[in-house]
């Protein structure tokens, strides 16, 4: 979004997701005088990096110096703990304002990371000139490859987990405030990307990963001073304990899919519309969208095969985007009504070898009531993306995936 030759590729959906659900993260944040911690949730694929990438962005058009991370790159998904979290935030937060002349190094990592290093009996240099971002990452890169030694490192730092909280808070991002509101800014924002993916895995007690995290140690997440924004799994929202997450770290805000049908089960031709823009600013990304349609044909046979493309994706970008790729390898454009139907049902026929007996069952439910109940609905039916959410006036529905509305199991 901060590159202007990108931005022409951007499609604003909000007007058929139900609202600006970035403009009411922001203003959150620019109306608050605290720190304020915000939840972000939605499918794998539906465009959440997109968005949090526009809000970092408009944020920054408004003076606040914005940390943007996808700590995928910095956890494993699979075993993750609350003080990976903290220490990964701890990590990008000093390197975001090293880069800019802020150097900051508290005291008392200085002394835990000489622990930790005696602990691990690794020499870990933190002298007095060492930057606070590299000596977390020495103390991460010891112990990323080895599960054995980075759950020992873990049970080192779990009953240090409040000290490590109020270092971060009174000695990097208290003072980190202060500095960048004298040169001017309006503050500090940490945007915490893919924490939706963390691996829906029990911890050896038996607890799963998203609930333990959010849910057991949200309060922690909720304490940082300064904005944050985390991402959080959608499972999240089905999880009859939800009101607790939500006393701890508020409510998740819900990036929904594009509407291509509209409860009712008639066509939705705005949200159709906006994903052939989606689609024919990659082919024309600079002209206006009344010459794009008119050029419609050299990319495919007809406006009614783009429809198609459209329709049959649910309204998910991701997943819109992978349907096109796969045609264009077996046919150079314009691409044919033929073809896409031949991706259809190799699309199909891939996702019906995840689908058991039971779940066909819920899926006609789902179909007929438009409505996902529980947490084990969605686990079988909405991660596997085999379910979609919607946004209309009424609130939230659900309907099935387009490309499964193929298979011979609904024909039947």
């Amino acid at each position: 979004m901060g590159n202007p030759d990108d931005q022409k590729y951007y499609i604003n959906f909000s007007s058929v997701r139900g609202g600006e659900i970035v403009e009411e993260l922001g203003q959150t944040i620019l109306l608050s005088d605290e720190s304020t911690c915000q939840l972000f949730t939605g499918h794998i694929g539906c465009g959440k990096s997109t968005e949090l990438l526009r809000l970092k962005e408009e944020l920054e058009e408004q003076s606040f110096h914005v940390v943007y991370f996808e700590s995928s790159q910095d956890l494993d998904m699979a075993d993750v703990d609350i003080s990976d979290i903290l220490l990964a935030i701890a990590r990008q937060v000093s390197e975001s304002l090293e880069d800019v002349g802020i150097k900051l190094k508290p005291g008392y990592f200085s002394s835990l990371f000489g622990e930790i290093s005696n602990f691990l009996q690794t020499p870990i240099d933190f002298s007095l000139g060492a930057e606070l971002s590299l000596g977390i990452a020495k103390v991460t890169a010891q112990t990323k490859e080895s599960p054995k030694l980075r759950n020992q490192l873990r049970d080192y730092l779990e009953p240090r987990t409040s000290n490590i909280l109020k270092s971060i808070n009174d000695e990097l991002l208290a003072p980190a405030n202060e500095k960048l509101k004298q040169r001017g800014k309006e503050g500090l924002v940490v945007i915490v990307d893919n924490l939706d993916k963390v691996d829906n895995t029990a911890k050896p007690w038996g607890r799963r990963q998203p609930e333990y995290l959010f849910i057991d140690r949200g309060e922690q997440l909720s304490r940082l001073r300064c904005h944050v924004v985390y991402t959080i799994p959608l499972a999240l929202m089905f999880s009859p304990e939800y009101g607790k997450l939500q006393s701890s770290l508020g409510s998740a805000k819900v990036l929904p899919m594009v509407p291509v049908q509209a409860r009712q089960g008639n066509n939705f031709e705005v949200g159709i519309e906006l994903l052939r823009q989606l689609v024919l600013t990659r082919a024309f990304p600079d002209l206006p969208h009344p010459e794009r349609l008119n050029r419609v044909t050299e990319v495919f046979d007809s406006i009614e095969t783009l429809d198609r493309l459209c329709c049959v994706s649910g309204g998910h970008v991701r997943n819109l985007l992978r349907l096109l790729h796969e045609c264009i390898p077996k046919e150079r454009p314009p691409l044919s009504r033929i073809c896409l139907e031949g991706v259809i049902k190799q699309r199909c026929n891939e996702l019906t070898l995840g689908i058991k007996d039971e779940d066909w069952e819920l899926l006609r439910q789902v179909r007929q009531i438009k409505k996902v109940r529980g947490e084990e609905g969605y686990q079988s039916l909405l991660r596997s993306l085999f379910v979609f959410e919607y946004r209309d006036a009424d609130g939230s529905w659900f309907d099935i995936n387009p490309v499964l509305a193929e298979a011979k199991e609904f024909k039947s």
